[in-house]
């Protein structure tokens, strides 16, 4: 079965099964009232959020392979870190700091490209 199928098939499956916990938390009504930017946002995120991260996913993990899709999703907590600074003003900690190099050290150990180039400059 193609991946895409299977993902489509697992997000479908979830969302049927989170409709009837939906109108028991929120009641029948809040999908009456609800307004053009509640659907668009619902929209955005079911296309764009999900169903595009999907694609993207496992076509890259077709293409690139299992380890470097790991590499990509170390990556999450530091772009969280990053479009909070941006979007919401937070600010940097020392430890987020840290965490950044830890991820990034990390990122390049296991790509292993940039460790051979440095011992051969070195030798």
């Amino acid at each position: 079965m193609h991946p895409i199928l299977t993902a489509a098939g697992q997000v479908t499956a979830s969302g049927l099964i989170m409709l009837p916990l939906a109108f028991w938390l929120e009641g029948a009504g809040a999908l009456a009232t609800a307004g053009p930017g509640t659907w668009s946002a619902i929209l955005g995120l079911a296309l764009f959020s999900t169903s595009l991260a999907y694609i993207i996913y496992f076509r890259l993990l077709a293409t690139a392979g299992a380890t470097n899709l790991l590499l990509v999703t170390l990556l999450v907590p530091a772009s969280a870190i990053l479009l909070g600074v941006l979007f919401l003003n937070e600010a940097l900690s020392v430890t987020q700091f840290a965490g950044l190099g830890l991820i990034a050290l990390g990122l390049s150990a296991i790509d292993g490209r940039l460790w051979p180039r440095r011992l051969a400059l070195r030798s």
